[in-house]
Parts: C-alpha cells; sequence; structure tokens
C-alpha cells in the first residue's frame, strides 16, 4: 500500500466572530490555486490513487475535492471523522485496513495531527513530520499498514511538487 498524507491548503485566517467552531474555514483563492498545482505533482508521482479519504472540516474536504478531480479519482472523496483535529490514528489504520494491500490512498488532513500520523507510520510513535500547507509525503508498506511498518519514499513542500507538474523530464 502506498499512502499519501496531503495537509490542506491554504485556508482563510480564524475568524472570532464566526465563534469558536473553525471547521467552517474555507480554503483562500491563493490555496486553492496552491493546491490544484501540487495536485498535478501528486498524479505524476503517484498517478490516479484508489480514493481520498479527508477529515470533514471545509479546508480538507474542498483540498479532496480538488485532488480527486485533478487526479481523476473514480470514488468520490470519503469524509473521516479520524483525520479531523484531535482525531483517532487507530481509526485512520482500521480505515485503511477495508483498501487492501495493493491499494493508493491519499488522507487529507491537519497538522499536527497529519505529521504524528505519518511519525506513526513510519517510527511507530507520533514523532510528527512537519507538512506545509499543501504539502505531501508518501509512505510505502510492503505487508500490513501498520505503526513502524513504513518507508518514506517521499516528502514535499507544495512548491516541489508544483515543480515535478511542470517538468519535462521523466519522473
Amino acid at each position: 500500500m502506498r499512502i499519501v498524507c496531503f495537509r490542506h491548503g491554504p485556508a482563510e485566517d480564524r475568524n472570532p466572530e464566526r465563534g469558536p467552531d473553525d471547521g467552517a474555514r474555507r480554503l483562500t483563492s491563493h490555496g486553492e490555486a496552491r493546491t490544484r498545482r501540487a495536485a498535478k505533482g501528486l498524479l505524476r508521482l503517484e498517478g490516479t490513487p484508489h480514493v481520498v479519504l479527508s477529515s470533514p472540516l471545509v479546508r480538507c474536504a474542498e483540498t479532496a475535492a480538488i485532488l480527486a478531480e485533478v487526479t481523476r479519482v473514480d470514488r468520490t472523496p470519503e469524509a473521516l471523522d479520524a483525520l479531523a483535529p484531535r482525531g483517532s490514528w487507530r481509526d485512520v489504520l482500521r480505515r485503511l485496513a477495508e483498501e487492501g494491500p495493493a491499494a493508493r490512498v491519499v488522507l487529507v488532513g491537519h497538522e499536527p495531527d497529519l505529521g504524528k500520523l505519518a511519525g506513526v507510520l513510519l517510527f511507530g510513535a507520533p514523532k510528527p513530520l512537519a507538512i506545509k500547507k499543501a504539502g505531501a509525503c508518501c509512505i510505502e508498506f510492503d505487508e500490513d499498514v501498520a505503526p513502524g511498518a513504513g518507508r518514506l519514499r517521499w516528502f514535499l513542500p507544495p512548491r516541489a511538487l508544483a515543480c515535478i507538474a511542470t517538468s519535462r523530464s521523466k519522473v
């Protein structure tokens, strides 16, 4: 299995007038453009994923929709509560097990939780990788997805993903 941990794109600033729930924050126009460019790089690196799983918060759902469109995923992105802030990485692993060992899955989430999930997959403990907005990392598994069993294939900021999208050389 190959898992791409993709952080949501740049979103609106927190606004105390909207209340304490920042789940409704949307991607900015800059965030949409940055996510689209990064998604094109992801497509060149990984091809079309089998599924996109996303935090249910608006900025992640919008990021997942862009990823699904650009990478031509057959299935509608699926909201997964475990990818929301303070979600359970164990629940994420249970959901990943449903996809099978040959699947290519994109997980769209938030920092620091997404980086901690990557740390669990790579190191067996929540030692976070700092993933930039619209940046990503790819973790590969030979067998079942389990804490500490993954290998880091690549870890790229959004600018590098965008460069890969426009590069003329083979990836």
